[in-house]
């Protein structure tokens, strides 16, 4: 790696690295970058404290908390970046008070969350993770399996973002039917082989397979409990990239267990990581993922970089991308 340029800003990262195309960026534009992160994620336990001592002009958080204390801890810190898409771990509303744009990566990692949700699906239908256990259990008995297909199945997408209509084009070739439940999104805006529903419990009730690709926010936290779910079919599933807190874990485990839904696949959970006597992990008809649905070698080079460019922009002085500002009534100027 070269030297660093003499350092004209201080970057701390609250994970264990970048892509290093994104810490070479950052270098040669006088960045000293430090990132936060061991293996447990302890020193996550005192940020504000690692802040106050590193007093960064910017941080781009990958991993923790950054409340307010956080925010607060740096005199110096004119940008927060999430090396990524979702801000839920960040306090908007304190940044926004203490005058710090808050920024995320739109972009960069919509392609590999699509594709993991695919790949969760698939893995539902044809039962791949229990036919794996089997195989190396050395069972080859092959009178219950009982696997299906996609085609003609109905997908219904709650949250139609970048991610959403890429699962949706992903799932297009498949010949499913697609259907979509967004409040923020307009029929005339949409393609036109998704049906836009107008209420939650149209899609949950039409849908064979739900997939959830919706922030977390105040309104969607907990959106889908006892009543949603039991407005599914029992040959139903769902499948959640998004975040766990979208769904009471503990509506779902009933379901499941109960036979109000046929199966799950989960990429995020209510607490990560979950407790190792999670009931989840008991289930035959679930299929997980450990938050990884948007990390991929591309994705993870083009956070980096996303994140490390958005900085870097406030930094010196320019406009941050409209698309990528998350709280644009905060003026540079006012820091």
């Amino acid at each position: 790696m070269p030297a660093e340029t003499e350092s004209r800003f201080r970057v701390l990262v609250t994970g264990p690295d970048l892509a290093e195309e994104a810490r070479r960026m950052l270098s040669s534009r006088g960045c000293r970058v430090l990132c936060v992160y061991g293996k447990n994620g302890e020193e996550l336990d005192e940020l504000a404290a690692r802040v106050r001592d590193f007093s960064p002009h910017a941080l781009i958080v990958r991993k923790g908390q950054v409340d307010r204390a956080v925010l607060s801890a740096s005199p110096s810190l004119r940008v927060v970046c999430k090396h990524g898409v979702g801000v839920d771990n960040i306090a908007l509303d304190a940044a926004t008070e203490l005058g710090i744009p808050v920024m995320n990566t739109p972009t960069a990692n919509f392609n590999s969350v699509a594709e993991h949700t695919l790949a969760l699906m698939f893995a539902l239908a044809r039962r791949i993770p229990h036919q794996d256990r089997r195989v190396r259990e050395g069972k080859w008995d092959k009178r219950d399996y009982a696997g299906q297909e996609l085609a003609g199945k109905t997908l219904g997408l709650i949250g139609l973002g970048r991610i959403g209509r890429r699962v949706a084009e992903l799932a297009a070739p498949l010949r499913m039917n697609l259907l979509a439940y967004d409040p923020a999104v307009g029929a005339d805006s949409i393609p036109g082989n998704i049906t836009l529903v107008h209420t939650l419990a149209e899609l949950l009730s039409q849908a064979d397979i739900v997939s959830i690709h919706c922030p977390l926010t105040p309104k969607t936290r907990g959106m889908i409990g006892h009543r949603e779910l039991a407005l599914m079919g029992p040959d139903s599933w769902v499948i959640n990239t998004a975040r766990g807190a979208v769904m009471d874990e503990k509506a779902l485990i009933a379901a499941l267990r109960e036979g109000v839904i046929a199966g799950a696949a989960l990429d995020t959970f209510e607490t990560e990581p979950p407790a190792p006597d999670n009931p989840l992990f008991s289930l035959d008809n679930v299929v997980l993922s450990n938050h990884v649905a948007g990390i991929s070698t591309s994705s993870y080079r083009n956070m980096g970089l996303g994140a490390a460019q958005n900085v870097l922009t406030v930094l010196e002085g320019g406009r941050p991308d409209p698309s990528a500002l998350l709280n644009p009534e905060v003026r540079k100027e006012t820091r």
